[in-house]
Parts: C-alpha cells; sequence; structure tokens
C-alpha cells in the first residue's frame, strides 16, 4: 500500500532535499544522501523490519511505475557525457582514455575470475560473475563532478572513461558468455555470440550521432531558451525511445548524439547550461528510487564468493587504470586518483546479471544476490570515494 502517486513523487523530492543536507553537513555527497533517504522510506528497509504487510511509503508497484524517471535521467546523463567528447580533447591526450578504459575493466573481470577459480568454483560460473565486474555506473560519479565543480586531468579522464566503460563492459561480458558457452556446450557459436554486442554498441553509436545532426537543423532556428529546453528533451526522449525500440544502449546512442552536439555546435555550453537548471529534481528523483531499490536482505546471503567479487572487483579497477594511465603517460594525479572513482555499479550490472542468469540458470539465484548486495555497497561508498579521491588529486575546493 502507498500513497498517490504525485504525493509519493513529492515525499522522494522532499526526503531527497532533507537527506542530502544531512549529507551535506558529514562532508558526503548529496546522491549519498539521496540513495539513503531512498533506502529508509523504500520498501525493502520497512519490510525487513516490520513484514511483508507492512506499510511503506514506496512500495515496489509504486517504483516499478516509475521506471521512466530511471529512464530519463540516465539519458541526460548520457547526453552530458557526451558534451566532454570533444575533438580538441582527444586530440591533446590521444587514445589514453580508452586505453584506460579497456585495462580497468579488463583487470576487474580478470581479478574477480582468478579469485573465483582459486576459491574453487566452476569456470563457467566464473567467468560469467567475474565479467559483470567490467560495469560502472556514470550517475553518481557525474553528480558528485557536477555538485563540487570538479576540475582537472583526473576528472576528464573521469568522465571519458565511465563513458567507454559502458562498450568495454558489454564486449567482456559477451566474450565471457561465449566462452562460457563453449565450455559446457561444444556446439555453442563463438561468433554469434561476439556479434551481437556489437551490433548493439554500433547500432546505438550510429542511430546516436544520426539524431546528434538531426538535432543541428531546428538549433539554427529556434534561440529561446525554452525552445531549446524543448528540443534537447523532444531528441533526448527519442533516443531513449529508439534505443528501446531497436534493442540498443541506450547510454551510447544519447552519449553519441552528445558527442556530435559538442564537435559540431558551437551553443553547446548554453545548451549544457539549460540541462543543469531543469536536471537536479529529475536525477534526484532517479536516486532516492535507486535507494528504495536497493536489497539489505541480500547481505546474508553472499558469502565468500560475494567477498571476492566486492573486494577484487575494486582493486582490479585501481591496478587497471593505474596501469592504464602509467603506459599512456598520463598525470601522475590521474594514475593515482582515477582507479578509486570507477566503483559504483547499478543499472547495467543488474541487467547483465539477469543476462548471466540465463547462461548458467543453476547459478542465476547466486550471481544476483552477489550483484545487488555488490550494489548495494558500491552505490553506498562510491560517491564518497570518488569526492575524496578527487579531493586529494586538487580538483575540489570545497
Amino acid at each position: 500500500m502507498t500513497l498517490n502517486t504525485l504525493l509519493d513523487l513529492a515525499i522522494m523530492i522532499f526526503a531527497g532535499m532533507f537527506f542530502g543536507r544531512m549529507a551535506k553537513h558529514l562532508h558526503l555527497p548529496n546522491v549519498t544522501g539521496y540513495l539513503v533517504a531512498g533506502l529508509l522510506i523504500g520498501p525493502n528497509l520497512t519490510h525487513l523490519i516490520f513484514g511483508a504487510d507492512s506499510f511503506c511509503l514506496l512500495s515496489d508497484d509504486f517504483l516499478s511505475s516509475i521506471s521512466i524517471v530511471s529512464d530519463l535521467a540516465l539519458g541526460f546523463i548520457a547526453f552530458s557525457i557526451g558534451n566532454e567528447f570533444k575533438m580538441s580533447y582527444f586530440k591533446r591526450v590521444g587514445a589514453a582514455p580508452i586505453v584506460i578504459a579497456c585495462l580497468e575493466s579488463l583487470f576487474a573481470v580478470l581479478f574477480v575470475v582468478a579469485g573465483l577459480l582459486i576459491a574453487g568454483q566452476k569456470v563457467a560460473f566464473s567467468l560469467v560473475l567475474a565479467a559483470i565486474a567490467a560495469a560502472t555506473a556514470p550517475a553518481a560519479t557525474i553528480m558528485v563532478i557536477k555538485q563540487y565543480r570538479a576540475k582537472g586531468p583526473v576528472t576528464e579522464s573521469l568522465l571519458s572513461v565511465v563513458a567507454i566503460d559502458d562498450a568495454t563492459a558489454l564486449i567482456l561480458f559477451s566474450l565471457a558468455v561465449a566462452i562460457a558457452q563453449a565450455v559446457s556446450d561444444s556446439s555453442a557459436s563463438l561468433g554469434a555470440s561476439l556479434l551481437a554486442p556489437l551490433k548493439e554498441i554500433g547500432g546505438a553509436l550510429v542511430a546516436g550521432a544520426a539524431l546528434g545532426f538531426l538535432f543541428l537543423l531546428p538549433l539554427r532556428f529556434f534561440k529561446k531558451q525554452g525552445n531549446r529546453l524543448s528540443l534537447i528533451c523532444g531528441f533526448i526522449f527519442a533516443g531513449l525511445g529508439i534505443a528501446k525500440w531497436l534493442g540498443l544502449s541506450n547510454l551510447l546512442l544519447c552519449m553519441s548524439m552528445g558527442a556530435v552536439i559538442a564537435n559540431f555546435s558551437a551553443d553547446v555550453g548554453k545548451l549544457m547550461d539549460i540541462c543543469d537548471s531543469v536536471t537536479p529534481p529529475i536525477f534526484m528523483l532517479f536516486f532516492v528510487a535507486s535507494g528504495a531499490d536497493l536489497r539489505l536482505d541480500v547481505l546474508p546471503t553472499v558469502g565468500v564468493i560475494g567477498a571476492i567479487y566486492i573486494v577484487l572487483r575494486v582493486i582490479g579497477k585501481i591496478v587497471g587504470a593505474g596501469l592504464g594511465a602509467a603506459v599512456s603517460k598520463c598525470d601522475r594525479t590521474v594514475k593515482k586518483y582515477l582507479g578509486p572513482c570507477l566503483l559504483p555499479q547499478a543499472g547495467v550490472a543488474i541487467g547483465l546479471s539477469l543476462a548471466a542468469g540465463e547462461v548458467v540458470p543453476d547459478f542465476a539465484p547466486q550471481i544476483r544476490a552477489v550483484i545487488l548486495c555488490g550494489t548495494l555497497i558500491y552505490e553506498l561508498i562510491g560517491p564518497a570515494v570518488t569526492k575524496f579521491s578527487l579531493k586529494k588529486a586538487g580538483e575540489i575546493t570545497e
């Protein structure tokens, strides 16, 4: 049982504002407060304490009904990330973000799979679960950067790496799934398993770029802020709808659209200012809803496997990012502080856990529990670690 939808949304905003301010007093990022707010007023904590039939402010049905809020938030976040993909930036730094993204994703997978195999787990299960370790959620990271107006080489690299990470995670997951299927089923096709994510990634980039160039046409004729806000919303809505319709990555599609605008429109700064003026309540609702979805009841069920995944993924990310930065001859602060900023994990990882359950159905509940537990821990501590790392790098001045 819940109240009506509009009252629930109002409660989410007020709770987010209150706990965001409390987090600020504790020198934590606002996003941590939003997540805690959702956790406290959501169904999981209430049902864990008072039973499944107890009243809660936000029910599972209500959270499912506002999934469009999550889609919108991720669309705007991906669009803003795309605006960081300026050719002038890549001419200056070269292929460093791509190298770092590939190595931090790869090492996270390798460390986890090695730990699971040493612990005596089956090869197929180890490969599929470890592959999910590559995924990094950009939303919480972007919120920390925006809140503290972080600027510097670590922030620049971080924005690019978390954007590319979505593609590397999909590729590594598909490769691990193909190998796992080949190990357990000799008739499985390695080529077919690898082709699907390449289509998803390539299709998203092409469709996003096409929408970006279409965006440029009316942009010349509509100069007022209200009209431009309508254009931004319309094209992001269209991008999200096309991604869902064609089975493409919505993050990569909206990111590709933003990248085109960043490189071919002189008004990109004004467009991002318009976005920043309207997105705060959307982002707040998204993170409160994310906090409400965090599952405390999975904590006792993950055991040694969960501990291996949670700890070794962090070590792999840090080692891989540091090695990638060293190979690319990046600034010393990038080598030291970029890795810890890559902890958050959410939507993409949960989606991959569902796909993993289909590959190794016998282990589906275990994979789901480990990923949900990891999401809970990474989302709660990740923003604070990101803030601490950027502050130590000298890119946040409070």
